[in-house]
């Protein structure tokens, strides 16, 4: 299996320009796409994963889901791939780079850690668009956390890494978790946490109920103690109320994050267009002045002057 390096050229076309991020499985390059002359975000599988040979039945089964998972969704919320190999020489996937920066480092650079009301609600409904069409083509992501969760520097929230996507429809129990890393346990559902099964979109919007609260008060619903401590949490303890932590919010609002957080995921939102439609009366004004100005970097109000809307279910 290929190394890689800075200045490498991959299948003749894609250079490798420098380490954006490192994960789990490997890193995510800033790369070229030397042919088109158009930058590109090359992600590669890190080469000590593949010298084993478990880990590497393992990632190149994540890489071929993500690839294929990836290239059914056409959507603005969701990163475009636009190549991809797994072989015996290559293990890449090449997508649309993104400039902006992951949802953890927004907030982070907020005013106290928190967003207000509005750029919290923008994210959060373009995250119900964009899975409403993952949703729609039976995936559900299972990850989403903030660092896979990017915003531009136009304010477009992009969907990333479908590396743990689960089709709704594949029953082969060799696609399971096993031997993989769960993402972050912070903002993963009740049902995805025991291993019931099968799984389908609400264990998403769980987690978007998670990032809403993270977004709204500085930190996730559970956010102490160990893994064991998370897990048990979110199992069986009723998250904080948003007020609790400070954050004040309209009153049916409370009751959106409470009944996307509900443990039973019958008592959930049965969509995500159904979220976005929710979400909706607090969504910033649309401003037509904001497009012939230049905008603050990251500002999620900027994609509702033109809202991608959601995919309906069929």
């Amino acid at each position: 299996m290929e190394q890689f390096a800075a200045g490498k050229v991959l299948r003749s076309r894609y250079r490798l320009d420098r380490i954006l991020g490192r994960g789990s499985m490997g890193h995510v390059w800033q790369g070229t796409d030397v042919y088109l002359e158009r930058p590109v975000a090359i992600k590669t599988v890190a080469a000590d994963l593949l010298a084993l040979p478990d880990w590497r039945r393992v990632a190149l089964a994540r890489f071929q889901r993500e690839a294929k998972a990836a290239a059914r969704l056409d959507h603005a919320n969701i990163t475009t791939v636009y190549d991809a190999a797994v072989t015996e020489d290559v293990c890449c996937l090449v997508m649309q780079r993104v400039d902006g920066t992951t949802l953890d480092n927004v907030v982070d650079g907020a005013d106290g850690g928190r967003l207000s009301l509005p750029a919290a609600v923008s994210v959060a409904a373009q995250l119900c668009a964009g899975l409403s069409a993952a949703h729609a083509a039976d995936l559900v992501h299972r990850d989403l956390k903030p660092p896979n969760v990017m915003v531009s520097s136009s304010g477009v929230v992009k969907i990333l890494d479908f590396g743990l996507v689960k089709v709704l429809s594949n029953t082969d129990p060799r696609l399971t978790m096993t031997g993989e890393v769960l993402g972050n346990v912070s903002y993963a559902s009740p049902e995805l946490l025991s291993g019931e099964a099968p799984l389908d979109g609400r264990s998403d919007l769980y987690a978007v109920g998670c990032l809403l609260h993270h977004m709204l008060t500085g930190r996730p619903p559970f956010a102490s103690g160990g893994v064991a401590e998370l897990v048990t949490q979110h199992l069986t303890q009723s998250p904080p109320r948003l007020a609790d932590s400070g954050a004040d919010v309209p009153a049916a609002l409370q009751e959106l994050v409470d009944a996307l957080l509900a443990k039973r995921r019958e008592e959930r939102p049965v969509g995500a267009a159904e979220v976005y439609a929710a979400l909706a009366p607090y969504l910033p004004a649309p401003d037509p002045s904001l497009a012939l100005r230049r905008m603050p970097p990251e500002d999620p109000r900027r994609p509702f002057l033109v809202p991608q809307g959601p995919v309906e279910a069929h």
